[in-house]
């Protein structure tokens, strides 16, 4: 007859499990600072990351006084990363918030003047020649049945 015995070599006693549960209790705010630094942080570089990203590829819709104040709050806000302070941090990658709407707002302009100049009655025209299509086709509804052939035999 075998036999398997599982035994956990390095058991925690109940004062130990009491010790640690106190630990974790005292130390729930300094976690929840750090958490919430962590997330402060991680947010503003996201911010910055598609900020530079929309300024470089779409730099032709953009006038330099915009760019300028995109350029300043991006360079705020890699400061304030350094610092560390997350109040900061906050602060600042909220004014870029603000400055990368205005930004994506500019973007979004010139586009549908770009879009109105080029003659933007194509697309109505294209959905037009297929509905035709649907329409000129003779469709018919018809029933069957199946025929059982095997006793024609």
């Amino acid at each position: 007859e075998q036999q398997i015995r599982i035994q956990a070599s390095g058991g925690l006693g109940d004062a130990d499990i009491d010790r640690m549960v106190r630990e974790a209790e005292q130390f729930a705010e300094e976690d929840k600072k750090r958490r919430a630094a962590a997330e402060a942080k991680n947010s503003a570089e996201s911010l910055v990351h598609s900020t530079e990203g929309q300024l470089r590829e779409h730099s032709d819709k953009i006038d330099a006084g915009l760019r300028t104040q995109i350029e300043t709050a991006i360079g705020e806000v890699r400061t304030a990363l350094e610092g560390g302070d997350t109040d900061a941090i906050n602060a600042k990658a909220q004014a870029l918030g603000q400055v990368a709407m205005q930004m994506g707002q500019a973007i979004y302009e010139k586009e549908q003047a770009q879009s109105a100049s080029s003659g933007g009655g194509d697309a109505g025209a294209g959905d037009a020649a297929s509905g035709g299509d649907a329409a000129a086709e003779d469709v018919v509804d018809a029933e069957f049945s199946e025929v059982d052939d095997e006793n024609k035999g």
